[in-house]
């Protein structure tokens, strides 16, 4: 009887799916060092002859960067990839922002569903410090730093999906509009009534995620995709209104 070759793969392409697997779930982001090759290649169980060719895989893809002298590091290969064409796009057609946050409302209310329904323990931990750093940057009054803390809270909701296509999609969402939009997204905090508006709406998505009510979960996070939607509407409307008015008093033309 003639049995079929049992084929080994090769030790380096072990290694490079579990790197993969690390940078997919999250556990290595965008601008994380890797450790030291000696660590790292004790930590696997390998030759660091293995682990460099590994690493030489994932950066021949552009998933790692290596630097001379000063180690290797994970790319945001996996975000600008579908981010980049987007970004410009949306700078040059305003009209788009409107379809982003249609699309974010969709994303972000399966996200909060399924993280109600899937979140681990260290999920909660992690998104109750992200809640925590909310609250502290409401009451600092820093703007920036709102902004900040509303990013990560939105992107630990979406990695406690346990989806990578949800987490990985959410993250480069989240980082357009927090490099793109930012200024919209401070001077919605920096107004008292929405500041407050937004940070009940952010409690009310990590208490439905909390008491596990996947339902809750998402219409908290669409009612809160909703009010940004409609705020930045308003802010855009009477931004027109006062540029227009500006024009017509420029020209000694009386207001109707």
């Amino acid at each position: 009887m003639n049995y079929p070759k049992v084929t080994l793969p090769k030790l380096s392409d072990v290694i490079v799916r579990q790197l993969e697997k690390r940078i997919l779930d999250g556990v290595l982001k965008p601008g994380d060092r890797l450790p030291p090759e000696r660590q790292l290649a004790e930590e696997f169980g390998v030759s660091r002859p293995s682990l460099r060719e590994a690493i030489q895989q994932l950066a021949s893809r552009g998933l790692l960067s290596s630097r001379q002298g000063g180690g290797t590091w994970v790319t945001d290969r996996l975000e600008t990839a579908w981010s980049d064409p987007w970004e410009k796009l949306l700078h040059q057609h305003e009209e788009l922002r409107g379809d982003l946050l249609e699309f974010r409302r969709v994303l972000e209310g399966t996200v909060a569903r399924c993280a109600a329904s899937r979140a681990t323990p260290a999920d909660l931990e992690r998104l109750q410090r992200c809640v925590d750093k909310l609250q502290q940057a409401y009451s600092g009054g820093d703007l920036t730093e709102q902004a900040r803390a509303d990013v990560e809270f939105h992107q630990a909701v979406a990695e406690a999906s346990h989806n990578v296509l949800f987490a990985h999609l959410s993250g480069s969402l989240l980082s357009m509009l927090h490099r793109h939009v930012k200024d919209n997204i401070a001077n919605l905090f920096a107004v008292g009534e929405v500041a407050e508006a937004l940070r009940d709406q952010h409690l009310a998505i990590w208490r439905a995620i909390r008491e596990r009510k996947p339902s809750e979960a998402q219409l908290a996070a669409e009612r809160h995709l909703d009010f940004v939607a409609g705020t930045l509407q308003s802010q855009q409307q009477q931004t027109e209104r006062d540029e227009r008015a500006r024009m017509r008093l420029a020209q000694g033309s009386p207001e109707r």
